[in-house]
C-alpha cells in the first residue's frame, strides 16, 4: 500500500476578473439594470460575446502546479503573498475546485484557514465541536472522547455556549485550532491565521502541531514566519506567482526565499484596493529611508536610518497604535515598537498619516532584516490591519573585527563606551 496521501497533478486555478470601464466606478439604477440586460443579450448572441467581455479578464491563481506527500510529512509552504498559497490551501480542503489538473486525497482533512470558515455562526462552540467532529467523519463517542481536552486547550470554556459570532477573533482561532488539531484528522493543514493569536498561544499551537507529526500525521503549514517554518517543519514548497518554485528541504528554501531581491525593497506601495485594511484604517505604503532622506534598503552600521509607514484612518480612532515588527534572516524576531498613542492628541479623525521611526546607527548586526507593520486599538487585544512582511533591510559592517575583518557574533552591534584605567605601577 502507498504512503502517498496527497498526490497532485497539473493543478491549476483561473478566476476572472471584471474590470469596469475608467470613467464608469459610479452607475445609476438604470445603468445597472441596462447593463445587465446588455449581459444576458450578449450571452445568448455570439456575435456578441467578443464585446461583453472586452473588461474581464483571466487571472491564473495556480498554474501546473505538481507535488506528491507522504504520510508523515510535515510540509512548509513558504511564498509572498499573491504567490498562490491559500488558493492551494483552499483547493487541497476541498473548499474550492480547481480549473484543471487533479488532485488525489487519502485521509481526513482538517482546515484551519481564514477566521470565519469551518464554524457555523449561529451554532454555539460546543455545537461547533460535535459537528466539526461530524464533518470528520467521527462518531459522538469519539467526539465526547476527546471534548475535554479541546475546551481545556481553546481556554474558551467559559463562553462555550455563546453562539461563535459573538467570539473575538482570538476566541474563534483558540477554538477552531483545538478542534483541528485535537479531532484526530490523518492531515492537518494552518494557514496564518494562527497570527491572531497571542504570542502564548501561538507557542502553544506550534507545540501541539510537533506533537502530531511525531504521532505519524501530516502537517501543512503556512507561514511568513521562517523561525515556525523551520521548527516545525522538514520539507518546505516555495510558490511564487501561482507556480511552485521549489520543492526542497527546510534550509535550502528558506536561503533562497529570503535572498528573493524583491525582499530588498525599500519601498512598496499598495493600491486602496488590495491594500491591507480594515473597517477602520487602511495602510498605504512603508519605505526605508537612510540618513540623506532617500529610500534605501542597504544601511551602514554606523548610519541611521528610519521605517515609515503612511496609512489612512478611514473613522475616527480613539488610541490607535501603530507599530513595527523586525525579524533576522533566520526568522528570529529582533525588536518592534510602537508610535505613541497620544500623538498630540488621544483621537485621531479620517485622513492620511505618516508614522516614522529612526533608529540611530550602531544598533543592528550585519545582516538581512524583513519589517512589518502592524495597527490596534483600546483594550490592544485585537488587530485592526497587518501587512505581510513587506519590506527588507541589509545592514553591512565596515568596520569588521578582528584580523580578518569578521563578523561580530550577535544580533545587536552597539558602539559601547570603554573606560581604560592603569591601577598598577612597574
Amino acid at each position: 500500500m502507498s504512503d502517498t496521501v496527497i498526490q497532485v497533478e497539473n493543478l491549476s486555478k483561473k478566476y476572472v476578473i471584471a474590470h469596469q470601464e475608467q470613467g464608469s466606478n459610479y452607475k445609476t439604477f438604470r445603468e445597472a439594470m441596462t447593463n445587465a440586460v446588455k449581459f444576458v443579450a450578449s450571452s445568448l448572441n455570439p456575435s456578441k460575446k467578443k464585446e461583453a467581455n472586452l473588461n474581464r479578464e483571466e487571472f491564473w491563481a495556480l498554474k501546473d502546479v505538481s507535488f506528491e506527500i507522504k504520510q508523515g510529512d510535515r510540509i512548509g509552504i513558504i511564498g509572498r503573498n499573491g504567490a498562490g498559497k491559500s488558493t492551494l490551501l483552499k483547493i487541497l480542503s476541498r473548499i474550492t475546485e480547481p480549473t484543471e489538473g487533479s488532485i488525489r486525497i487519502n485521509g481526513r482533512v482538517a482546515s484551519l484557514l481564514e477566521v470565519g470558515t469551518g464554524f457555523h455562526p449561529e451554532l454555539t462552540g460546543r455545537e461547533n465541536i460535535f459537528l466539526n467532529g461530524a464533518i470528520l467523519g467521527m462518531s459522538k463517542v469519539e467526539i465526547q472522547r476527546k471534548f475535554d481536552e479541546i475546551v481545556a486547550f481553546s481556554e474558551v470554556e467559559k463562553f462555550l455556549d455563546t453562539p461563535v459570532k459573538r467570539y473575538s477573533s482570538g476566541m474563534y482561532v483558540r477554538l477552531a485550532f483545538a478542534v483541528a488539531a485535537h479531532l484526530e484528522p490523518e492531515i492537518l493543514i494552518v494557514d496564518e491565521v494562527l497570527a491572531v493569536g497571542d504570542v502564548a498561544f501561538q507557542k502553544k499551537c506550534l507545540g501541539k502541531m510537533e506533537n502530531v507529526g511525531k504521532e505519524g500525521r501530516t502537517i501543512i503549514f503556512v507561514s511568513h514566519n521562517m523561525a515556525a517554518i523551520r521548527a516545525l517543519c522538514s520539507r518546505a514548497l516555495m510558490m511564487q506567482k501561482g507556480q511552485l518554485l521549489m520543492d526542497s528541504d527546510i534550509e535550502t528554501a528558506i536561503t533562497t526565499y529570503l535572498a528573493d531581491e524583491r525582499s530588498s525593497d525599500a519601498h512598496i506601495i499598495w493600491d486602496r484596493k488590495n491594500a491591507p485594511q480594515s473597517s477602520e484604517l487602511r495602510f498605504l505604503e512603508a519605505y526605508i529611508l537612510n540618513e540623506q532622506g532617500d529610500y534605501a534598503s542597504t544601511i551602514d552600521c554606523r548610519k541611521g536610518f528610519s521605517i515609515a509607514v503612511k496609512y489612512e484612518v478611514l473613522k475616527p480612532i480613539n488610541g490607535l497604535r501603530i507599530g513595527f515588527f523586525m525579524q533576522n534572516s533566520e526568522g528570529i524576531p529582533i525588536c518592534g515598537s510602537n508610535d505613541p498613542v497620544a500623538w498630540p492628541k488621544l483621537v485621531r479623525t479620517p485622513g492620511e498619516y505618516t508614522s516614522q521611526c529612526f533608529f540611530p546607527g550602531y544598533v543592528l548586526n550585519a545582516g538581512r532584516y524583513s519589517i512589518c507593520f502592524g495597527s490596534d486599538m483600546p483594550p490592544y487585544d485585537k488587530s485592526l490591519a497587518t501587512t505581510p512582511y513587506c519590506l527588507g533591510l541589509s545592514i553591512e559592517d565596515v568596520e569588521g573585527h578582528g584580523p580578518m575583518n569578521e563578523r561580530l557574533p550577535g544580533v545587536v552591534r552597539p558602539k559601547l563606551d570603554w573606560n581604560i584605567k592603569q591601577i598598577a605601577y612597574r
